[in-house]
């Protein structure tokens, strides 16, 4: 298992990266985003084209267009995420954007009638006391730093209904193509977008075009890949967990790349929110 184990740790530390080259990268969100997706699909469709024409034959219309919604709530979940990253610090956008657990927790409640465990529901609250402190510290550094804050609590909500979505269709088609449907629907989307917002995709610097590059390889190939590899071996309790040192790796680079530091509420606030995942999955 040691082999398992170390996959995972890089999948996790590769996808810490995505917000540090997100930073670096001089282009509109969108277009970031749109280029990450891009470059995603144009690998893996390739890779995957036999198993889609086995696999996709066994889908209804019903899990096609859930598949088209969950690539739209990817969509959505890269465009608010790093636009998020415009207007607020690395640690408040990645930390906020980690909280989709505490989101699946309440909707499974609500859509899916599942039972909250005592020890569930003090997660769900001590998270929810960190999302306020971390907020409160954005709204007191100005408009702008509140709106990351709450663009990045967007992209947790999206990226809920993805997951949520990918519940139903998953045991339907296999890893690979779903994900390939998925990325490639989002990719259009998010095209779309750009083309609405009339944004190019030329005319940027060297170091942002390598950016955008790095983001497709490094958090969504190989960081991406590794920890769904992982998962096929290890309890997904423990993968989910073991994610939660991305917010850890991702402030890392900030300081040491850009410099960025830590206010006492944003230190507060994370310790809060990811003590809170953490007591939340715990049990499940």
């Amino acid at each position: 298992m040691t082999r398992q184990y170390i996959v995972l740790v890089v999948g996790v530390l590769a996808v810490s990266f995505a917000a540090l080259f997100i930073k670096l990268a001089e282009a509109p969100p969108l277009v970031i985003a749109a280029f990450r997706l891009c470059l995603a699909s144009l690998v893996l469709v390739p890779l995957s084209w036999q198993h889609l024409r086995t696999e996709m034959p066994r889908l209804d219309h019903r899990d096609l267009w859930l598949m088209l919604l969950a690539g739209l709530a990817l969509a959505v979940h890269f465009g608010l995420w790093i636009t998020s990253l415009r207007y607020t610090s690395v640690v408040t956008s990645v930390v906020l954007v980690t909280a989709s657990p505490i989101i699946l927790a309440v909707a499974s409640r609500f859509l899916f009638a599942q039972q909250l465990s005592r020890l569930s529901v003090i997660g769900i609250v001590i998270s929810l006391g960190g999302v306020f402190l971390i907020g409160y510290g954005n709204w007191r550094l100005g408009v702008q730093s509140f709106q990351g804050a709450m663009l990045a609590l967007g992209g947790a909500l999206a990226i809920s209904v993805y997951l949520l979505i990918g519940q139903h269709t998953r045991s339907k088609i296999g890893t690979l193509s779903y994900i390939s449907v998925v990325y490639g629907a989002a990719a259009v989307f998010l095209l779309g977008a750009v083309f609405i917002a009339g944004y190019s995709f030329v005319g940027y610097s060297g170091r942002t075009y390598l950016m955008m590059l790095l983001l497709a390889v490094v958090p969504q190939l190989i960081g991406h890949s590794s920890i769904n590899w992982a998962l096929r071996f290890i309890p997904a309790t423990l993968v989910a967990v073991a994610v939660l040192g991305e917010p850890v790796g991702a402030s890392l680079w900030a300081a040491a790349f850009l410099h960025e530091s830590l206010s006492a509420l944003e230190i507060a606030g994370s310790i809060l929110i990811l003590s809170g995942i953490y007591l939340t999955l715990r049990r499940k």
